[in-house]
């Protein structure tokens, strides 16, 4: 049986959404407080294989401040700077989606009630 994880912060209020969200469907989801615990190299790679440069929240002050113009491999980024994730990051077996996604989230719902 699939199961939901929430990657995000508890002062991210579209994280809060999302955990409510499948609170409300009956469904407990795994969270993740990304500024207690990084992502994993290989769950980042994961992450970005899906997602590619839409995991990075372009419009951070973090992001705008010291990587607009850095050369590196986001997956790399998003290990070592959490901060730049858009949040939250929801995985419902190998899929994942970013962001407010309310319709990618009620399929995942489909997906875990199956």
């Amino acid at each position: 049986m699939m199961s939901i994880v929430i990657y995000g912060t508890n002062k991210c209020k579209v994280t809060q959404k999302a955990i409510r969200f499948f609170k409300e469907r009956g469904i407990n989801p795994q969270f993740f407080d990304l500024r207690e615990r990084s992502l994993s190299g290989g769950e980042a790679k994961k992450i970005y294989s899906f997602l590619g440069d839409d995991v990075l929240d372009k419009d951070s002050s973090v992001y705008k401040k010291r990587f607009a113009y850095y050369d590196a491999e986001t997956e790399e980024l998003i290990v070592e700077y959490p901060e730049l994730i858009k949040t939250p990051v929801v995985k419902c077996g190998q899929r994942y989606s970013c962001g407010f996604d309310e319709s990618s989230w009620k399929v995942f719902c489909e997906s875990v009630k199956v």
